[in-house]
């Protein structure tokens, strides 16, 4: 169970980023804003609860790069960012690093 938090956890971080994103190009800023901010409390409670069965560095890797690669895909799919190889291939690499993690615990 404490992994689907920890999955859970890294998707809300993706959330705290597209609120900050949306905030600047909302008409409305404050939705964004609270978007941001639910998605950072629901994303660090949900990584506490996982950091208590899986120890503390696998946890904290494996949210950050869910929500880093996460992000990023995000931002190619809905705001163009750039999908260029070397940053699909780096983050291939946040993948392979993750997978790892979980496979070595």
């Amino acid at each position: 169970m404490a992994w689907i938090y920890l999955i859970l956890g890294g998707l809300f971080e993706m959330g705290w980023a597209l609120g900050l994103k949306l905030s600047e190009t909302m008409q409305v800023k404050v939705w964004g804003i609270l978007l941001a901010i639910v998605s950072m409390a629901l994303s660090m409670f949900l990584l506490y609860i996982a950091q208590r069965s899986i120890p503390i560095g696998t946890a904290y890797v494996v949210w950050t790069g869910i929500g880093a690669v996460g992000t990023l895909l995000v931002g190619i799919f809905l705001f163009g960012d750039s999908a260029g190889f070397w940053r699909l291939f780096s983050a291939g690499l946040i993948v392979i690093g993750v997978i790892g993690l979980k496979i070595a615990h």
